[in-house]
């Protein structure tokens, strides 16, 4: 009969095993990751194919190791073990998050994966042309295969999703009331796969409270702006679109992100056609954004976002590397901390009491004749635009639940693809009162679909709705952080995020991460108050 000690001894070398099948499988990401970014940089037109190729072979290697039974194996054995019996402990977290993933893989058949790779790295090349001539009839065959795949991935998940669901909700005693049981729609499991826990019924009702507000708001704020505008009192923001020298909008990005804290000796700032920052491996996260000589804000606060994610990437445990307590949580969580740096930190008067003066000196030609007030009312200029990754802290949300609406019906095929860019314009004419003239600045505007990432967009939402409560949070945890900012200071700030977010991994469920960090649930309420305290006084609404 064996021994206590024989036995954790032996738990201890399955869990290590466990442990380094993980971290392999991590590193056979990054290698796709780095051929990801090379695509989105600095490959050639004429490589898209071989890329394909490339991505879709990564992939079923990885997919074949992520399913091995050896590994099926593993988990059953340790999720009894004395390894799991704390359920907060880092390692009963790997293991809850290795069997989560596990499941989700082994009902993916390798030809679905490899299928999926082969044919959003060809879309989003033929994105590219297609957004470049706005030409949405040459990208329509690609979403429609897209979108095949992705329901048969969404088949193959549906199942997995709903008895986890079930198992969640059943009464902890025999005697208290069962809940009802929790079905998904074929949202859901693309849904869960960015948005761990996420309901997509749940978010129904969340988004509905927030546009409620929200949608008033922001038409009290157009009201405004037309009657200062009529009186010859509107913003200028103009003085965004004088002439900002691309090489000296980098010099200032890149000396921004270093003052937030991004290490630029584990971390570079590349250009792209969409901006997008991705953690290849410790000590090399790649942020990218995409500048223009005669656009102050798109370039600069682009870097803000991207390095937002860059920090969290860099903040995450390096000795979990390979690990779910090494990754981060969720895109919600993610976005969360590009949000919070771009605009509750980056478009604040603190932020600019200290960045303003330097910016003037880098910036002469264009901000030698502009004040501090009116360069702050431009960078929080709110208007209705038809971009989404150029709108405003207000009305960005808007154009978040358009696309959480237009691709689940895409999803259920309640939408034909032929019919996308007509109500893509009408939803941007009942939410925002704006009309796209052609495809580009339409349905071809984001690379998300092309790249097969249904249920993504909501994390948006949900990242501002996080990034709310956790500034609200520090701010009555860090007393002071106004003076620190006017003073170039942000390390308090970081080191609060790091503690309460970064550090943690996987280790919680994204609700449960944010709950612990604020004390409270989920919100919408936060970030109206943070608006109409912002906004309501800028433009006396």
């Amino acid at each position: 009969m064996p021994t206590s000690t024989s036995k954790a001894a032996k738990e201890t070398a399955l869990y290590d095993e466990l442990i380094g099948r993980s971290r392999e499988l991590t590193v056979l990401g990054s290698c796709s990751a780095v051929l990801g970014w090379d695509e989105q940089t600095y490959m050639p037109a004429g490589a898209a194919a071989h890329r394909g190729e490339q991505l879709a072979l990564l992939a079923g290697l990885q997919h074949d190791r992520a399913t091995e039974s050896r590994l099926g194996e593993l988990l059953s054995v340790l999720e009894n073990s004395s390894i799991a019996a704390d359920r907060d402990s880092i390692e009963a977290a790997n293991i809850r998050q290795l069997r989560r993933d596990y499941d989700r893989r082994t009902k993916l058949p390798r030809s679905l994966v490899e299928a999926l790779a082969r044919t959003t790295s060809l879309a989003q090349q033929e994105w590219i042309t297609a957004r470049k001539n706005s030409d949405f009839a040459s990208f329509r065959p690609w979403l429609e295969q897209v979108l095949e795949l992705k329901r048969q991935e969404s088949q193959c998940l549906h199942e997995t999703l709903v008895k986890e669901r079930r198992a969640a909700a059943k009464p902890a005693h025999p005697e208290d009331e069962p809940k009802p049981d929790a079905g998904a729609t074929i949202y859901d499991p693309l849904l869960d796969q960015y948005e761990p826990g996420a309901e997509t019924s749940r978010l129904r009702i969340l988004f509905k409270a927030l546009r409620e507000e929200l949608a008033p708001f922001v038409r009290d704020i157009a009201e405004a702006s037309r009657k200062r505008a009529a009186r010859g009192e509107g913003v200028k923001t103009s003085i965004l679109e004088r002439s900002y020298p691309v090489e000296r909008q980098k010099m200032f990005g890149e000396a921004a992100a270093a003052a937030l804290g991004f290490d630029f000796q584990r971390g570079r700032l590349d250009v792209s056609a969409h901006p997008f920052c991705t953690g290849i491996g410790p000590g090399d996260v790649r942020a990218t954004t995409r500048f223009d000589a005669r656009q102050f804000s798109d370039a600069f606060f682009g870097v803000l976002h991207e390095v937002g994610h860059g920090l969290y990437e860099q903040g995450l445990p390096v000795e979990q590397y390979g690990e779910p307590g090494g990754e981060a949580v969720s895109l919600g969580v993610h976005e969360s901390q590009s949000r919070l740096w771009e605009n509750a930190v980056g478009r604040s008067r603190p932020f600019w009491n200290y960045w303003f003066p330097i910016a003037r000196r880098v910036f002469q030609d264009a901000l030698h004749d502009v004040p501090l007030d009116a360069f702050l009312a431009a960078v929080n200029h709110v208007e209705p635009t038809l971009i989404r990754v150029q709108a405003d802290e207000v009305t960005y949300n808007l154009h978040i639940l358009i696309r959480f609406e237009l691709e689940q019906a895409l999803l259920t095929g309640d939408l034909p693809v032929a019919d996308l860019p007509s109500a893509w314009n009408a939803k941007y004419a009942e939410m925002l009162g704006v009309t796209p003239t052609n495809d580009a600045e339409g349905c071809l505007q984001d690379i998300h679909w092309s790249a097969g990432l249904f249920g993504y967009f909501p994390t948006y939402t949900l990242g501002n709705l996080y990034a709310a409560q956790l500034f609200h949070k520090a701010n009555a945890d860090l007393p002071g952080l106004d003076d620190a900012f006017t003073r170039g200071e942000f390390s308090e700030l970081l080191a609060w995020l790091r503690d309460k977010i970064h550090r943690h991994g996987r280790r919680y469920t994204p609700t449960e991460l944010i709950e612990r960090a604020v004390g409270e649930p989920i919100d919408h309420r936060p970030l109206m108050a943070s608006l109409r305290h912002k906004y309501g006084a800028l433009y006396g609404v």
